[in-house]
This record gives structure tokens, C-alpha cells and sequence, in this order.
């Protein structure tokens, strides 16, 4: 009996491998369909939660650990565009290694158990330099870009093919036992259609049967295509998309939506942009209370534009207030207060999916939607007040709920409310950078270019060639020179007034230099990227040499220094550097040494001294910087600039840094990055915590005591080092920068460091009795607020 016990065991394991993301249950049912309320997959309907993660935007190193973090924050899906222009940046020339290893990528999605929705465009936006297309494209005769144009389909067909056979050989397609459960063909194709007119219409069509015919065996997808043809299911982009989206173009389409955007991507010259995770929470329960079955975060982790792939203006940093920051760590409350929405949402599976959807409207502001199977006990409520102001009370069969201003309580029972979006029980945090111990940059050298004049450039022309095509998208720098002479009689006979030098320039930003000498800089900006450089220069009697360094930033050979490859080792040993001078200036090159910093975390460059140019570590471009570029509030857009730790050594790493106008190196500092600093922040109407509740064997119950408390746990294995404030009455601004207002109680301090010091997590109950010291509450009758901020450390602090 044991031996047929033992056999039936291996069967039932078997059956369940069997039955993994991927595996067909039954040869003649696909593994991925869909109907009007959800997609199912291997037979089981599904609530997706999906991030976009784009894979050149951080190194292979930092694949499995955002993936992973990604899981934790409750995603079951990951979402990514493919990227041509990096993948064939010369036509039939292929490049899939380090960062651009797509296929890798997706097996490491699904060594961790999450499924791809596999985004092809050929055209992303992404704010990526030419949307995706490759420089080369540009130059097909006769093409006209997204249209029903034979050139345009002919090379988009052939990429097509070329990254579904690949995806095909390496069976990463859902039907081959691979994560990829869906993929998207074109996209926001709507906000550019009406240009195209009639060939607009009969592009759409050509595009979606092309996807489908190249593989029909997972669900293909337009976003923002309301007029998507039945092959491919329209989806919606934006904010809001649980009141703007008026559903699919078709009854048998599920509600999808492909980009809930987390905050704004930043172009130089922006002040801070974020997004309340407040704000996300509502509008993700907002749209799985409409029946939506699919939310995707863009971005969830937006990391790094390296070197020239940014799109114009747009910074190195990329949607670093995503719930995974640049660097990849957790930014908080946005983090947890998401994943917690996702285990309530979890909770209330079984109805959402199976339930029929009733919506009480109560009045103007205040709205009660359930999904309920009648005869049965399987029921959650959404509870919405919309008021943007102030609180309210519903009355939910026979009870009374308090619901905050412009939120959503998620009841998974009818009867217990597990989440409220506006109340966040997640903890918070404050990102800190510290200066490094041990990469000190001490030596630093200098490489001065030489201003051309017309005699020293190869190419003449009577009219300026345009940039872009002049460069074919190799660099984002190009000399322009013309001489002109002068006798006594055309210049100035009065020492107060000089001529001017006017340059009207399509954008972006452009240096200007007269015999040799730096006169200055104009630039554009994302918004008018034209602009006139104006100037007064000096001239002198005979031949005058006026030289321009004329750049983009962001669309698309220019500078000696790049074709002497001055930021690798090999090309530096090329060029006569001098030893740094007190006199920096533009267009110079400035290089050092450092060894790695100390400890685990995140590394960073301060660029604050130096002003605009770009940045290399051991070869390897980390991006544009430009500091000197100030937001209205008088600071950079951008300070700090990331330095992957896969991009170093132990010791002796290079770094070069070309700077265009001028700045001072030796003001540089390497940091590392940390989100020690953790808080709880916590009021009367915060509901326990979503780990409290389960759903088993189809029923909802309580796991432990739900309780209101404060909970804080340290990342990677880092100990509560410090209680740096508490206060239990009156709380005023944000973790790492908090202030107790009235009502504070001595007590709560002493409880929190008995309860946290030491430990890796711990937690407060929000309890009067035992957080107000024994007859000494001096504002009894007003709501409490319980706030706690503390640093963690390693066991080695000098390595937290």
C-alpha cells in the first residue's frame, strides 16, 4: 500500500509540473484564451497584477533581484517592450548581449514563476531616442514610418519575424511551456491614426493579422486602439482608467489596462514629479470594481537610460518614483501599500471573477459595487466615496463604514474591511546618500579638445547639414565652422559696442567658439527644443574663426574624444593628459581612478559641480548628466547619477567624465545609496494589516488577531539600530523629515524601543492604554496618530 501511495504521490507531482504557467492541461484546449471578463490561463481565470520593467535600462546583475522584488510586491506578470533600435542598431547586424539579452531576460521572469506580457511596438515611445526605430530605417527610400507604406511593412514584418521565431527557438511562447502569455503589436497607434487617414485603417488591420499569423497562440493586444480589429483585444493607457475607459471594441474582450502610469518621467529642467501611492491604490480598486481584470504599472521599476538612449530632454534617471526606485530598491509606502491592494484584490478573487457585479450608486459621491454568486456566501464589496475632500459613512447591510476622502475600502466578504487606499498601513521610507568611505577620487587628469575652424573639417558645405542625419545617430555632437574676414573699417570704432553673434538653432543646445576662445551656451528646452543663441563676441582685423559644437539630447563623428574612445582604457592611453589645473573649461576630459565603494548598496555619482556632458565607468556609459540645467525651485533635475556595481572591479576603476561647458571634477563624490531610514505612520482609522486574513477552501477567516499597528521591517537583513522620533498625537511631515505637533507621549518612545531595538522587524499596537503615559493624556478627546521613524544598520554598520 505504501509502494501505490508512493506511485499515486509521484503521479499527482508530475500532473502538477504538468500543469505549470505554460503547460497544457489538455492538447486540444489552448493555454492562453480570453473572453468578456478575464483571461484564462490553463484552464483558470485570472486577476493580473503586471509592472513594466525594461530590460537595457538595468545590467543582467540586477535582473533576478528586481524580478524577485517585483514578486514580492504581488505582480504575477511582467511587462516589456522590445527594443529594435539596440537590437539591429545596423540593418542585418544583430545585438542581443549584456543588457540587450532579451531572451535571458525572459527565462529569468520565468525561473521565478511570474508570466511576460511581451510588448513588440516596432514603435515604444518609452522616451527612448527615435521611439524604437533605428537610425537606418530613416534612410530606406520612399519609407513612411507606421502606415500602410511597403517599405515601412516589408522591415517592420521582417523585425517582427525575426524576434517571434527567436522567442519560438527558445519556447518561451505560453503553448511551448515559456512565461509569455500575451504580446502587443503597434502601439497607441490612435494618437497618430487620423494623419494617416484611409492607410491608417488598412495599417491597423495589416499589423494585427500580420502578429496573428506569426504566432496565434497567445492574445495580441493594441493599447489605446479603440477601433483594434477582432483579432486583438484594445486596452487602455493613463491615470484613470477605471472611469475613462469605455471598455474593449468587442463583447467577448476582457478589460485590460496596459499603462497605469506611477508617477511622470523627467526631462531636464523639471521640478519633482510624483504620484501619491494613495492616489495608484484608488484608481487600480476603481478599476477592478468596473471589471477589470489587468493592471500594469508603468513604471514599476524604470531604472537607467544609459548612455545615448534616452528620448530628447529626458534625464539618465527613469521613473525613479516607481515602487522600485533607480536602483532598484523598494520605495516605500508606494511598495507595500500596492502590494497590500494586491492581496486584498486576491482575497476577493473568487467573487470577482464569478460573481455578478451590482453598483448602488447612494449619491453623487458615495457608490457601493458588489460581485456576489447568488446562493452562496461568495461576496466582496467595494465600498467608494469620490468626494476629493471629505470623509464619509456608508451604511453596508446594517453597518456603518467610515471611508476617508477619495478612497475605496475592499471588504472580500461583504463584511470585513481588509484595505482602504487612503490609509496606509505599509510602512514608509526616506532614500539617504552617503558619501563613500573607500572610493575616494583624488587624482584626477585633464584632456583638452581642440576648437576646429572650416580648414580642419573634412566635410564643406554652403548651408549647415542637419544634425542628426549628419551624425546617422553616433553621437550627439557635431562641429559646425565658417571664417570670416574682416578689415578696420567693418569693425567697431567704439570699445562699448561690440557685435553680436547670432545662431537660430533647431534644438537642442549648442557651444560657441570665436578664434579658439568660448564665447558660451544656449539651449532649448523639452517644450520649444528651438532656441537663439545671442552673444557679444570681440573680432578682430582679418580672418575670424567661429566654431560651433552643435548637440541633441536625446535624438540622435563629433568630438575627438569619442573616436579616440578616451572613456576606455584602451583609447586613454592614447591621448596626452595633463595633470588638473585650477582653470577648468569646456569641452574638456577629465579621467580618475577609484577602487569600489564599501558594502552592498547601491552606487552613485554627485555630478553637482560639474555642469553638462556625459559620464563613463570602465567603458561603460552611465548616461547624460546635466546639473547646470536648474528647475523653477533652483535646483537640478537630476544630482546623482547611477554606477551599476556590475559596471566595477575591486580596484583601479576608470572614470571619465566629458564635460561641454565647464565645472570642477574634484567636486564629484561617489555615494552609496540606502533606504535605512523606515517609518510608520499610523491613525484610529487605519484598518489591520491584509496579512491578517486569508481565503481557503474557499472561505474567508483571520489568519492571527487582526489589530490596528505599526509595522517596520529593515531591508536585506539589517537591524533597527536607532529609534530616531516618535510621537503619539499630532504628526506633521514626511518619513525622515517627521515633527510631533500636540499631544505627544513620552511613553510611546520607551514602548517602540522596547518592542524594535535590535530587531530586524517588529510591531507596535496602536493601543492608548499602553501608548499614553497612566493619567497623562493632555488631549483625550482628539484622534491619535501613532508615527515612528528608525535606522537601520548591518552588523557591520560601516557596510549598511
Amino acid at each position: 500500500m505504501a509502494e501505490v501511495n508512493k506511485i499515486l504521490f509521484i503521479a499527482l507531482c508530475c500532473l502538477l509540473v504538468a500543469n505549470a504557467y505554460g503547460k497544457k492541461k489538455d492538447k486540444d484546449q489552448p493555454v492562453v484564451t480570453y473572453d468578456a471578463r478575464s483571461l484564462i490561463i490553463n484552464g483558470s481565470r485570472e486577476l493580473l497584477f503586471s509592472g513594466s520593467i525594461h530590460y537595457p535600462r538595468s545590467p543582467p546583475a540586477m535582473w533576478p533581484e528586481i524580478i524577485q522584488k517585483a514578486k514580492e510586491g504581488g505582480l504575477n506578470l511582467i511587462q516589456t517592450y522590445v527594443f529594435w533600435n539596440i537590437h539591429e542598431p545596423v540593418q542585418g547586424q544583430l545585438n542581443f548581449e549584456g543588457n540587450y539579452d532579451l531572451v535571458k531576460f525572459i527565462k529569468t521572469i520565468g525561473e521565478h514563476g511570474l508570466w511576460v506580457t511581451l510588448r513588440l511596438g516596432p514603435y515604444i515611445e518609452a522616451e527612448w531616442n527615435l521611439g524604437g526605430f533605428p537610425y537606418w530605417l530613416k534612410e530606406v527610400p520612399g519609407i513612411t514610418f507606421r502606415s500602410y507604406n511597403e517599405p515601412f511593412m516589408h522591415h517592420m514584418k521582417t523585425y517582427a519575424e525575426m524576434i517571434i521565431n527567436l522567442m519560438k527557438k527558445e519556447k518561451l511562447f505560453a503553448d511551448q511551456g515559456g512565461p509569455i502569455i500575451m504580446a502587443q503589436i503597434e502601439n497607441e497607434y490612435n494618437n497618430v491614426q487620423l494623419a494617416y487617414r484611409e492607410k491608417g485603417l488598412k495599417y491597423v488591420k495589416w499589423a494585427a493579422d500580420m502578429a496573428v499569423d506569426l504566432h496565434s497562440g497567445v492574445p495580441w493586444i493594441m493599447c489605446k486602439q479603440k477601433d483594434a480589429p477582432d483579432t486583438v483585444i484594445s486596452t487602455c493607457n493613463g491615470r484613470q482608467c477605471g472611469d475613462t475607459f469605455t471598455g474593449p471594441n468587442g463583447p467577448n474582450k476582457p478589460s485590460l489596462w496596459t499603462e497605469n502610469w506611477t508617477a511622470q518621467y523627467r526631462v531636464f529642467g523639471d521640478s519633482p514629479s510624483q504620484r501619491a501611492a494613495e492616489d495608484i491604490a484608488y484608481s487600480v480598486a476603481r478599476f477592478f470594481s468596473r471589471n477589470g481584470t489587468l493592471n500594469n504599472y508603468y513604471m514599476y521599476h524604470g531604472g537607467t537610460n544609459f548612455g545615448r538612449t534616452s528620448s530628447s530632454f529626458v534625464t539618465s534617471r527613469y521613473y525613479d518614483e516607481a515602487p522600485l526606485d533607480e536602483f532598484g530598491l523598494k520605495r516605500e509606502p508606494k511598495f507595500g501599500h500596492l502590494r497590500d491592494l494586491h492581496r486584498a484584490l486576491r482575497l476577493s478573487k473568487k467573487p470577482l471573477l464569478w460573481g455578478t457585479q451590482n453598483i448602488q450608486k447612494i449619491n453623487e459621491y458615495l457608490e457601493i459595487t458588489t460581485y456576489e454568486k447568488p446562493g452562496t456566501d461568495i461576496c466582496a464589496a467595494f465600498l467608494t466615496n469620490n468626494h476629493s475632500k471629505e470623509d464619509d459613512i456608508i451604511k453596508f447591510r446594517g453597518v456603518n463604514y467610515f471611508i476617508p476622502a477619495k478612497s475605496i475600502s475592499i471588504l472580500p466578504d461583504c463584511k470585513t474591511v481588509v484595505y482602504n487606499t487612503q490609509t496606509v498601513v505599509a510602512q514608509h521610507s526616506s532614500r539617504n546618500f552617503v558619501p563613500s568611505k573607500k572610493a575616494k577620487l583624488t587624482k584626477w587628469e585633464m584632456f583638452k579638445e581642440s576648437i576646429p575652424t572650416v580648414n580642419d573639417l573634412e566635410v564643406k558645405s554652403k548651408s549647415p547639414k542637419e544634425l542628426y542625419s549628419f551624425t546617422k545617430d553616433t553621437s550627439d555632437y557635431a562641429w559646425y565652422s565658417t571664417s570670416i574676414a574682416f578689415d578696420r573699417r567693418d569693425l567697431p570704432m567704439r570699445s562699448d559696442i561690440l557685435p553680436v553673434l547670432q545662431v537660430a538653432s533647431l534644438g537642442h543646445a549648442m557651444l560657441a567658439f570665436v578664434n579658439g576662445e568660448y564665447i558660451g551656451f544656449g539651449h532649448g528646452s523639452n517644450v520649444e527644443k528651438s532656441h537663439v543663441f545671442r552673444q557679444p563676441i570681440t573680432l578682430k582685423q582679418g580672418v575670424n574663426h567661429i566654431s560651433l559644437l552643435a548637440m541633441t539630447v536625446g535624438l540622435p563623428v563629433g568630438v575627438a574624444g569619442e573616436k579616440m574612445q578616451l572613456y576606455t582604457e584602451e583609447g586613454s592611453n592614447k591621448a596626452k593628459w595633463a595633470p588638473l589645473n585650477g582653470t577648468p573649461g569646456p569641452v574638456t576630459w577629465y579621467k580618475t581612478y577609484f577602487d569600489a565603494p564599501e558594502g552592498n548598496n547601491p552606487i552613485a555619482l554627485n555630478m553637482t559641480g560639474m555642469s553638462k556632458g556625459m559620464v563613463w565607468v570602465n567603458g561603460q556609459s552611465i548616461g547624460r548628466y546635466w546639473v547646470s540645467y536648474l528647475s523653477p525651485l533652483g535646483r537640478a533635475t537630476q544630482e546623482e547619477y547611477h554606477i551599476p556595481r556590475a559596471f566595477l572591479k575591486p580596484k583601479d576603476n576608470l572614470l571619465v567624465v566629458f564635460e561641454e561647458t565647464g565645472g570642477n571634477p574634484e567636486e564629484i563624490d561617489i555615494l552609496t545609496v540606502n533606504r535605512d531610514t523606515i517609518c510608520s505612520v499610523i491613525t484610529e482609522s487605519h484598518p489591520p494589516n491584509v496579512k491578517s486574513w486569508e481565503r481557503k477552501d474557499n472561505k474567508f477567516r483571520s489568519i492571527v488577531d487582526p489589530v490596528q499597528a505599526a509595522h517596520l521591517t529593515c531591508p536585506d537583513n539589517k537591524i533597527i539600530d536607532k529609534v530616531e522620533f516618535v510621537s503619539y498625537g499630532i504628526v506633521d511631515g514626511a518619513c525622515g523629515a517627521l515633527k510631533a505637533g500636540d499631544c505627544d507621549s513620552s511613553k510611546a518612545h520607551t514602548v517602540v524601543e522596547q518592542l524594535c531595538m535590535g530587531k530586524h522587524e517588529c510591531t507596535i499596537p496602536f493601543e492608548r492604554e499602553g501608548l499614553v503615559d497612566e493619567n497623562k493624556d493632555s488631549c483625550p478627546d482628539i484622534a491619535k496618530t501613532l508615527a515612528i521613524q528608525v535606522k537601520c544598520a548591518g552588523p557591520n554598520k560601516s557596510d549598511a
